[in-house]
């Protein structure tokens, strides 16, 4: 499977359920909002198909791996609460706000350095596809450039002067 990441944080907003393809959309992104009574899964084994959709593949390293692979296995459908519990949920919310408050996440991350966010997410994405290993000069040179860009000259002058930046 080639992986085509999108520039910018892509954050889902999951009410009702997100199963089969909806979750595997939710898998794809980097942020999970769901509502506390959203149901999420990867029923595909009990219709005899594989979850082929990025499901097999993003959710064992989303979620511990004996979960991933119990949820993959026997198709079972599972909570928000134990999405929450397995670290595949950024946050929980009450039933109708997820979407509001995956809009208020985005705008907070967007406030930030718009360079900054995307090495960001360049190192997370380059550090997870390498299994975390051989990673830190490249992440160093990548920070290293972050550092001397003009984002970086504006959030310190913005912090020592107490206003919001103002990114390039």
């Amino acid at each position: 499977m080639t992986e085509v990441r999108p520039s910018k944080p892509v954050i889902a907003a999951v009410e009702g359920y997100a199963v089969a393809g909806g979750f595997e959309l939710a898998l794809a992104c980097d942020l999970v909002v769901a509502a506390r009574d959203a149901t999420f899964g990867l029923p595909e084994v009990k219709s005899g198909l594989v979850a082929i959709g990025g499901g097999a593949q993003l959710l064992p390293r989303r979620i511990p791996y004996a979960r991933a692979v119990e949820v993959l296995l026997t198709g079972r459908l599972f909570s928000a609460t134990e999405a929450d519990e397995w670290g595949l949920v950024a946050e929980l919310t009450d039933p109708g706000r997820a979407l509001e408050r995956a809009h208020r996440l985005a705008e907070v991350v967007a406030a930030n350095s718009p360079h900054a966010v995307a090495v960001t997410r360049r190192i997370v994405a380059d550090t997870e596809r390498a299994g975390g290993a051989g990673l830190f000069p490249p992440s160093d040179e990548l920070a290293r450039a972050v550092a001397q860009a003009a984002d970086a000259r504006e959030g310190a002058a913005a912090f020592s002067e107490k206003r919001a930046p103002r990114w390039g």
